[in-house]
């Protein structure tokens, strides 16, 4: 079989075979002119009256699939617009291959059908041309990573999809067993566990491109079934992981996109990235850092910034050069409403101009109003925007209104691309719904060096040998090395106050398995959708998996998930509540 032609004018005096679809059909003049379309694009056919396959152009509708071979021609009136534009194929023969129904929408790139409309019929939105392309985009990346990691010796294992449920993370994904009644497997959530067994087992460096599950709540950039490029290495530390993380990524935009990116990338500790940024996975396309500006308030009379600081609060803001004039008074409003989803109790402003303007101007000092024009460096026509409140809650609702202004403001340039590490995670973080300390990462994270010993003792101040890589203001992978020695994996447990029975049901085999020459080892993981839908310059990630879910995740194409029948449920044991 031959690769694609793509044709163009240096095709011209050609005999081609075309196959494809009925994109449009014109008759002008009596020269019927058909759009035909297929993986290579658009190309023009025309058929003219004195052909004996006239009367069979005239009929063609929309989608129709059709086989043509002809001359290739130079256009008299060429299309810029089009990669085959210069040229057309004089018809010599016809063939009406299929005839297709009336489709529910048109299919062009700028369709104006509503996405569940576009789901229900996915197979027909494929046809898009920008669609088809980000696909295409997904193949180059997956062959990308397979040739970089090869040329490593890294070697593909595939890891089992019906796994053991060890739900300390987000919901599994549940399959009742048939043949053992009463018990379930688990689809994975990563493949964690299966990759440190592979270290065990001496791969030393191994990769796959994997599928992942997680029955948790949906937005844009995530389904409940998702690809991760997962690759994991023994005898390595921080730094080698990264080294070859970062290359992995590099060699990926190069390849797809013709994109140098400077290595070594920028690494920003977790800290840090909360306090300038307010995530853990900053913008850097554009400035407006969040700056804490609770000194110029130790003293203040304003009751509302003493109250905070007296109850070890923050008083923090961010900086909108040059467009205090663009706000008005509903447009702040707007503006308070959207830090006040994120928990923030309010948002001051000042607006500084010839005359000093503001929610807060009136019941601030000179000297404070000044103060925070010189710690801020702010100048004429200058917005400044301040919540104050606790750290957590001031540094999200500020991180996240400095993107929204962002967007707003035009900030972010098309085709910028920015890239740093987020190192040195917490290994823990405190979760409300259990009441207790949960793992950040996973429990099989490795704390750093120095903070062992604060397991038990400090799990507030406790970090870890864990990282993220950071495009754009997305988690586009991450990793960390893990634990290898059995009596830091039992401390790390008792920490996350597991008992030996909690222990035992869900991770017995692999604590065992501890325990017969374990290497150290680290890896990480790459989103293959998320890395698609950057370089595809898309933020919605359904737009880059060929079947995806809605946001209540359901199948509009396939009807699922569905009912099944009483026979196959009792075959399985289950009775659903509710039923007598």
């Amino acid at each position: 079989m031959e690769k694609y032609k793509f044709l163009n004018i240096n095709n011209v005096g050609e005999t081609v075979t075309l196959n494809g679809w009925v994109s449009k059909v014109r008759n002008l003049g009596g020269l019927v002119f058909i759009d035909l379309r297929n993986r290579t694009g658009i190309t023009q056919v025309v058929v003219r009256p004195e052909s004996k396959f006239y009367e069979v152009a005239n009929s063609l509708k929309n989608e129709y699939v059709i086989k043509v071979t002809g001359k290739v021609v130079e256009r008299e009136r060429k299309n810029e617009k089009l990669a085959s534009g210069e040229i057309e194929i004089e018809t010599e023969e016809l063939v009406l291959v299929n005839k297709s129904k009336e489709i529910p929408f048109q299919i062009t790139n700028d369709t104006n059908a509503l996405e569940d409309t576009r789901l229900k019929y996915r197979y027909l939105d494929l046809r898009r041309e920008n669609l088809k392309s980000n696909f295409i985009v997904r193949n180059n990346i997956t062959f990308a990573v397979r040739k970089f990691l090869n040329d490593l010796d890294f070697v593909e294992v595939e890891t089992p999809v019906l796994c053991k449920s060890t739900p300390e993370g987000a919901r599994d994904y549940l399959v009742p067993s048939r043949v053992n009644k009463g018990k379930f497997y688990a689809l994975p959530q990563s493949p964690q566990i299966f990759k440190q067994l592979l270290m065990v087992g001496g791969f030393e460096r191994y990769f796959q491109i994997a599928k992942c599950f997680r029955d948790e709540d949906l937005r844009a950039d995530r389904q409940p079934e998702f690809t991760q490029v997962d690759v994991e290495m023994s005898f390595v530390d921080e730094d080698d992981v990264m080294e070859v993380g970062e290359k992995l990524v590099a060699s990926i935009f190069k390849d797809v996109k013709g994109i140098d990116v400077k290595l070594p990338l920028m690494r920003m500790k977790y800290d840090d990235a909360i306090a300038n940024y307010g995530s853990d996975k900053p913008d850097l396309r554009f400035g407006m850092e969040i700056q804490d500006i609770s000194g110029i308030f130790s003293n203040t009379e304003f009751g509302v910034f003493k109250t905070v600081l007296e109850n070890k609060g923050v008083i923090n803001a961010i900086v909108a050069k040059n467009v205090a004039d663009k706000y008005s008074r509903k447009d702040l409003d707007k503006l308070t409403d959207f830090v006040k989803t994120y928990k923030a109790s309010g948002l001051a402003y000042i607006k500084y101009n010839e005359e000093v303007t503001g929610s807060v101007v009136k019941v601030l000092s000179e000297e404070e109003i000044n103060g925070v024009k010189t710690k801020l460096n702010v100048e004429d026509n200058d917005l400044v925007l301040i919540v104050s409140g606790d750290y957590g809650v001031v540094k999200t609702s500020l991180g996240a209104l400095r993107c929204k202004l962002a967007r707003d403001l035009d900030l972010i340039k098309a085709g910028d691309y920015k890239f740093l590490w987020v190192t040195d995670f917490p290994s823990f973080e405190w979760s409300e719904e259990e009441g207790r300390f949960m793992a950040c990462h996973h429990p099989f994270t490795m704390p750093k060096d120095e903070d062992v010993d604060k397991l038990l003792t400090d799990k507030a101040h406790c970090y870890s040998k864990a990282y993220d890589i950071v495009i754009n203001g997305y988690e586009a992978g991450g990793g960390s090395i893990r634990i290898h020695d059995e009596d830091v994996q039992e401390t790390m447990f008792k920490a996350l106050e597991l008992t030996e029975e909690d222990i035992e049901n869900k991770f017995e085999f692999f604590v065992e398995a501890l325990k017969y020459g374990c290497p150290p080892h680290g890896g990480f993981a790459l989103g293959l959708d998320r890395m698609t839908m950057l370089l595809c310059e898309t933020d919605n990630i359904r737009d880059v998996i060929a079947f995806p879910k809605t946001a209540s995740a359901t199948d509009l194409m396939c009807e699922c998930p569905s009912s099944v029948d009483d026979k196959q449920l009792s075959e399985l044991g289950i009775k659903l509540r509710g039923e007598e």
